[in-house]
């Protein structure tokens, strides 16, 4: 898929906001990608984790033992990543702040895992997330995501990153805010309690 394709997605299915959003990351902006929209279709689902996996280096692709995602975001993506590689798709979740394997999930010593997110902006989620596996004794050897929105920020996340597209709207601390955000309260649209 073409970047224009994978946007005509994200427009068709209704996935971009526009107000004062307060993101996961803790920073403000005024637009928002809602991910779970544009997941929301099956089929559109399927065409773009079948689209994310095709950006996956041949060898990287066959390393792969299991595709691990943070929750809530990444589950549905998460899930369709494994379908489209072949591979077993669990999550992690933060039920006390703090992400852990729960529902049975275990992670086999050495696994090498694939973490896959919808969208990373600062990530501070899937440095956690891959805390989270690499405790249980996998190893993450890469991640994916439907949006890179880390602005050219050239996220490290200590593996390589595959995107699917990078959406760089602007995002602010709390003490930068535009006049046109300052006056609004923001809405927080994302998973993360705090």
């Amino acid at each position: 898929m073409t970047d224009d394709e994978i946007l005509a997605e994200f427009r068709a299915a209704e996935a971009l906001l526009q107000g004062h959003f307060l993101l996961s990351s803790g920073r403000h902006s005024e637009y928002y990608l809602q991910c779970a929209r544009v997941l929301m279709d099956t089929e559109r689902a399927g065409r773009l984790a079948v689209a994310l996996a095709a950006k996956l280096p041949r060898d990287l692709k066959q390393a792969i033992d299991v595709v691990v995602s943070p929750a809530m975001g990444g589950v549905i993506i998460g899930h369709e990543m494994g379908r489209a590689l072949g591979k077993p798709a669990i999550f992690v979740e933060r039920p006390t702040g703090t992400f852990e394997l729960r529902r049975g999930f275990t992670i086999e010593p050495g696994a090498k895992v694939l973490m896959v997110e919808d969208v990373v902006t600062t990530g501070l989620s899937s440095r956690e997330a891959m805390a989270c596996v690499t405790t249980a004794g996998g190893e993450v050897i890469a991640e994916a995501a439907l949006v890179d929105r880390s602005a050219g920020s050239n996220v490290d996340l200590g593996v390589p990153f595959y995107p699917l597209v990078a959406i760089n709207f602007p995002t602010y601390a709390p003490d930068e805010l535009p006049e046109h955000l300052a006056g609004s309260e923001a809405i927080k649209p994302g998973s993360r309690a705090n």
